[in-house]
């Protein structure tokens, strides 16, 4: 039994050891930190170390400092070449990787070779190739590209490359973008954590001591980091939202059929009771607009048959929005550092003249249920089946997997009808508040945490369930440790609300960006990014009318 267990373990850990040392080795020599200005393990923030190291130059720092669409201005008008800003961001995120270990894959030289032919032809032509000629774009390890593995953290998946490319990846490619990395997730894509047995745990460049996120949180680290100026994640219970609030970044959960979901990998195919979505992460609004409108613009619906046939609209929004609030969802409490950056923005909102009301969290207990009970509906066999070839254990976070029993077809009948009549549910509350234009609410209960501890994700689950389009977008809140102190006399929703209030420490998240969350409708993608801009500028107004009354003072 013991050379038996022994064998099974030397399997699946000599994949993920061959894997791990063939992604170092392509990182070119010129992009591997010197020994000499290597961050200390004990430097927790990184984020600062290219403008610090003096291994970046100015050029570098300043392309990859630029948003996505100064990029293709600047690329468009010959002020810089697609090869050198590919040359840039590549050698930005191989440190990201070094420093932070975000990446599954590199296509490095093939992207240059790309920037290279799209250079050649702007020169020749005058004209660029596509709406996104030049840029380059990250990609979640989940998106197939031929000659890649798309390992989705799995060890049996180490040496399978993808024979056909996602959908997503065609379009991209066709509109002149340059993929040059893809990056890390966790075990099936189904943890609030990016951890696996392949590749390992992802950290935060914030913060190495704590969790970028997951499932897309290999994105939000290397965007973080400065490493992708535009990076694409997925999301099937807060997997785009939770790794933008633990890093700071902005992303959007567009509602099912907006953007092409087919070609990617899963390692829950088939699971179509609540689907899994695609969306843009970076560190502006307008990057996310900038990929929205133009993937939009691409008619995805042409190849992928999922995908809705809804060009990109234009919207008025309200000048005076009428706004709910979820102070907490009947379950879980914010931590210090949300629960004032909440309270902090509802204020300002209210004086920048916007209707403020409360959102009643009466439905979000029974839709997380219904999340739960949606993800484990096969009793685990999808996992097994993918672990099993080469004898891989179920990681610890893994747990409600393993101990789950398989849902039979008439039960997982009744399930669709619970979220149903759930999602009218949701839509009846919301009409009722009459003339509604998005509820503000956490995007989690973190602004982020040690690693092992993300316990809750209930704050964008419920939002899976109802396939809402959410914006998460850092509100300008910085965790304090003296201001962010626990609240002896905080009454606990739950147990877990407990555990959570235990495991909180305002010195450990101390100077982390706090994120907030805006949900709109179903479909109404352009409506919440809009909705997004006029909150971000109320306030931006609302600073500075307190800092002139201030300066006054």
């Amino acid at each position: 039994m013991t050379l038996s267990h022994g064998a099974d373990r030397q399997r699946w850990a000599k994949n993920a050891t061959a894997k791990r040392a063939a992604l170092l080795r392509s990182i070119p020599s010129e992009y591997r930190i010197p020994v000499d200005v290597f961050p200390p393990p004990t430097q927790l923030d990184v984020t600062k170390f290219p403008a610090e190291s003096g291994w970046f130059t100015e050029r570098e720092l300043e392309i990859t400092s630029t948003s996505a669409p100064s990029l293709l201005d600047k690329i468009a008008g010959s002020e810089w070449t697609a090869e050198e800003v590919t040359k840039a961001f590549s050698k930005r995120a191989a440190a990201a990787h070094q420093l932070t270990n975000c990446l599954s894959e590199t296509l490095f030289r093939e992207a240059i070779d790309t920037a290279r032919a799209l250079d050649a032809h702007l020169r020749r032509t005058g004209q660029t190739i596509g709406p996104l000629h030049g840029l380059p774009i990250s990609l979640k390890d989940n998106f197939n590209i031929v000659g890649k593995d798309s390992t989705v953290g799995f060890t049996s998946w180490v040496n399978d490359p993808a024979r056909y490319n996602s959908i997503l990846v065609e379009l991209l490619r066709n509109a002149g973008a340059v993929l040059y990395v893809k990056t890390n997730v966790p075990t099936a894509m189904m943890i609030a954590e990016t951890v696996n047995n392949v590749f390992g745990r992802t950290v935060n460049p914030l913060n190495r001591a704590l969790t970028s996120g997951g499932s897309s949180g290999g994105e939000s680290a290397l965007i973080a980091f400065g490493g992708s100026p535009l990076g694409v994640g997925t999301d099937i219970g807060g997997s785009l939202r939770i790794p933008a609030a633990c890093t700071g970044i902005f992303t959007l959960r567009p509602s099912f059929g907006r953007f092409p979901t087919l070609g990617a990998r899963s390692g829950l195919a088939g699971q179509e009771a609540v689907n899994s979505v695609n969306g843009p992460m970076g560190r502006t609004l307008d990057d996310i607009l900038l990929f929205s409108k133009t993937v939009v613009g691409l008619e995805p619906w042409v190849q992928d048959p999922k995908c809705l046939p809804i060009p990109w609209r234009s919207v008025k929004i309200k000048q005076k929005l009428k706004l709910a609030v979820l102070w907490n969802d009947g379950m879980v409490t914010p931590t210090p550092p949300v629960q004032r950056a909440l309270k902090e923005t509802a204020d300002k909102l209210r004086k920048a003249g916007h209707e403020i009301v409360e959102w009643r969290p009466s439905l979000h207990a029974q839709a997380l249920s219904v999340l739960g009970r949606m993800f484990v509906a096969d009793g685990g066999k999808s996992l097994r089946a993918i672990l099993g070839p080469t004898k891989e254990p179920f990681r610890p976070e893994m747990r409600a997997y393993r101990e789950a029993e398989e849902m039979g077809v008439h039960a997982m009948w009744q399930l669709q009808l619970e979220r149903t009549g759930l999602q009218k549910q949701f839509l009846d509350q919301w009409s009722s508040y009459g003339g509604l234009d998005a509820i503000l609410c956490p995007t989690t209960p973190y602004s982020s945490v040690e690693h092992g501890k993300f316990k809750y994700v209930g704050y964008t689950g419920v939002f899976n369930i109802v396939d809402y389009a959410a914006v998460s977008f850092p509100c300008g809140v910085i965790a304090d440790k003296e201001i962010d102190r626990p609240k002896p006399s905080h009454r606990p929703l739950s147990e877990l609300d407990k555990e959570i209030r235990a495991d909180y420490s305002q010195h450990v998240v101390h100077g982390m960006p706090v994120s907030l969350q805006l949900v709109a409708g179903r479909l109404e993608e352009e409506k919440v990014l809009e909705i997004t801009r006029v909150v971000l500028e109320a306030l931006k107004k609302t600073e500075v009318l307190q800092t002139r009354n201030s300066s006054r003072l």
